[in-house]
């Protein structure tokens, strides 16, 4: 393993929970490679002139010295300065560690530290689509080992929902509790996250859609039974309808797998919604979304009956399929 004085790691993107697990990992790194070395912690914004500077030297007690800069974006400019000059030169006995938490401020001083060859970038964009955090936790578990299919990654985000640190967490979990070398399947995911909250709300969310309306109200009513944030619920709902409206507005002609990424689900999704689809016209998909809004209003408003207000939303929405 290359060692990490003398250089400088760049940590980018807007996937906290990504970027605080590297930067967590880079100083264990730094601790192991040299314990004795005193690690500086600092936030971008109450850097002024000369204090980078100090943050590099070697203190008195300790030979090397390790600098964690966060919320780099927020940077004053003479501190920029300061830490261009430096990145240009690092010294051998420092081990820096930058923090910067996406977007464009500060895209300039990001340039102008990627062209140091001292500077080495990890990037952590956050997934965007569930075809995303499928295919994110399928290379988790495979970084632990583990094998799992689409359809099960799926499903687990699906149980799970679509928080990195979550999610990070039922990987490791599943990979501890599957026997050594066998894959996760469907069967697995729904063993150890059947009753996850999400779950019931893809359910609610595919009853819906489909018109089966008695099962879609079943289900509600379970979930309000069990005490599952109606949020859970309408994110679902609007998940669905807005996955079916990409579809229908897709371009003539793509491929399976450049249609699956322009909807955002796996390939594996697309049969049943196109099928799903053809119950559902633009006017009817506009207005299914507009009953599911007014429920996510109202439950995140604080709505007197949230139970009713997703109720009325399934209602609405399997009125409005097939208009």
């Amino acid at each position: 393993m290359a060692s990490a004085f003398g250089k400088i790691l760049l940590i980018t993107g807007n996937a906290e929970f990504l970027s605080e697990r590297t930067r967590a990992r880079a100083v264990a790194a730094i601790a192991g490679e040299d314990a004795q070395c005193e690690v500086a912690t600092a936030t971008a914004t109450g850097l002024g002139a000369g204090e980078i500077a100090g943050l590099t030297s070697p203190s008195l007690f300790s030979s090397s010295s390790a600098l964690v800069i966060t919320e780099l974006q927020d940077l004053p400019d003479a501190a920029q300065a300061e830490l261009l000059e430096y990145a240009k030169a690092p010294s051998p006995e420092t081990a820096v560690v930058l923090v910067h938490g996406g977007g464009q401020k500060g895209k300039g001083l990001l340039d102008k530290l990627r062209a140091q060859s001292a500077v080495h970038e990890v990037k952590h964009e956050a997934p965007k689509y569930e075809r995303d955090h499928a295919r994110w936790v399928a290379t988790e578990l495979r970084d632990l080992g583990v094998r799992i299919d689409e359809q099960a990654a799926t499903l687990l985000v699906a149980s799970v929902g679509q928080d990195l640190r979550a999610l990070a967490g039922a990987a490791d979990q599943l990979a501890v509790s599957v026997e050594q070398g066998a894959d996760i399947t469907v069967e697995v995911v729904r063993r150890y996250f059947g009753g996850r909250a999400d779950v019931r709300g893809y359910e609610i969310a595919d009853a819906a859609i489909d018109g089966r309306l008695a099962l879609a109200l079943e289900q509600a009513r379970w979930a309000e039974t069990a005490k599952v944030a109606p949020v859970l619920v309408t994110s679902a709902v609007a998940s669905g309808l807005r996955s079916l409206a990409r579809l229908a507005d897709a371009p003539q002609g793509l491929a399976q797998g450049d249609l699956a990424r322009h909807v955002g689900v796996p390939p594996f999704k697309l049969k049943v919604m196109r099928r799903q689809l053809g119950s559902w016209s633009p006017a009817a998909l506009a207005a299914a979304l507009d009953a599911v809004a007014r429920a996510d209003l109202d439950v995140k408003g604080g709505a007197s009956d949230p139970a009713f207000a997703v109720e009325r939303m399934v209602l609405q929405v399997s009125a409005a399929r097939g208009r």
